[in-house]
């Protein structure tokens, strides 16, 4: 994915920033809306709680104060920021890009982007595309944001599918660094269509144009068969994972910390038999946030950060699976510190 020769800087994660709706959603109170239990759904899927935005909340407005932290975390004005990319799969709209909102709403009047949808798998490859824009030398610095309001294309009905889903929003800042030891080391992302007809929402676009007729037969809910979903998801992560630290003469002893999508504790449970990493060395915590979809690695990052869980010099892997199908990894030797410099 990373081409050798290709490069002409070396990119590292500066900052990061999160950002999730005040509202919690317990599993306590799913059980007086829909036909479930806490117990079930803990069982089945690992979340205990979820932050649920507001109907009508945009996912510029969530993503707004997480690129905010990530450049006052950075010393960095707005409109100093270059770039702006944001994976998502529920923009605000079809068109301006969100990418455009959110441009104006945090004033970097000199930054360009755009949007990028990949489903769970999207963070990752707006990472590789920031990672390739800043290397390259077209931009100086990029803002990477994976945001999406999942509640907002939610069944509330459907009891296996809304248990599932919360709001958030995650932020990388990446920038050139001096140090080829650290930073973003390599990248494997994969596509196979044949997976779109398991993991999809069928009403909206050109194929289904909004109507009378595709709201009332819900065509504007995700739909997902979470049987066949589970069964490629594991795998697939995992062989990437594999895939892209033998590519670079690493084992997974020598991994710190994986951060994999949160999409369900018996699918990252699953990766991690496979990979026979201990527990200790996954982030976990879709108990508390949900499948956040695009946010959810970053949010994990984020939060291992802050907590001390990953240090300058670790090695972590980054990994997604979603629809599409869309899955990678992405390795990366962490340098984001309160004592890092970049480049300039």
């Amino acid at each position: 994915m990373i081409k050798p020769g290709s490069i002409i800087r070396n990119v590292g994660i500066t900052a990061t920033g999160m950002s999730v709706p005040d509202r919690v959603l317990t599993n306590q109170e799913l059980e007086t809306m829909v036909d479930t239990t806490d117990e079930w759904i803990r069982t089945r899927t690992g979340v205990i709680e979820r932050h649920v935005a507001t109907p009508g909340t945009p996912a510029s407005e969530l993503a707004k104060p997480a690129v905010l932290r990530a450049l006052d975390q950075r010393g960095m004005k707005p409109e100093e920021l270059e770039l702006i990319i944001v994976t998502t799969i529920t923009p605000d709209m079809f068109f301006p890009a969100t990418a455009c909102v959110l441009q104006e709403k945090i004033g970097a009047k000199n930054a360009w982007g755009y949007d990028l949808s990949a489903a769970c798998s999207g963070f990752l490859n707006g990472l590789v595309t920031g990672y390739q824009a800043v290397a390259s030398g077209t931009v100086d610095n990029a803002a990477i944001v994976g945001v999406d309001v999942l509640t907002s294309v939610t069944d509330w009905t459907n009891r296996d599918h809304c248990v599932l889903f919360g709001d958030g929003c995650g932020t990388f800042l990446l920038e050139p660094i001096p140090d080829d030891r650290q930073g973003i080391i390599d990248a494997v992302l994969h596509v196979d269509g044949s997976g779109g007809q398991y993991l999809y929402m069928l009403g909206g676009g050109s194929l289904n144009p909004p109507s009378h007729d595709t709201v009332d037969a819900g065509m504007h809910f995700l739909h997902q068969e979470g049987r066949q979903v589970f069964k490629v998801a594991a795998a697939y992560m995992a062989q990437a994972t594999t895939e892209v630290l033998e590519k670079n003469g690493y084992t997974i002893d020598d991994v710190t910390l994986l951060v994999p999508h949160q999409a369900n504790l018996r699918i990252i449970e699953a990766v991690a038999k496979r990979l026979k990493i201990p527990r200790e060395k996954v982030l976990i915590n879709i108990d508390r946030y949900g499948n956040t979809t695009s946010a959810t690695i970053p949010i994990g990052v984020h939060e291992a950060a802050a907590e001390g869980r990953i240090k300058r010099g670790d090695l972590i892997v980054l990994t997604a699976f979603g629809g599409g199908y869309t899955w990678g990894a992405i390795l990366i030797k962490w340098g984001c510190s309160p004592h890092f410099s970049p480049v300039g």
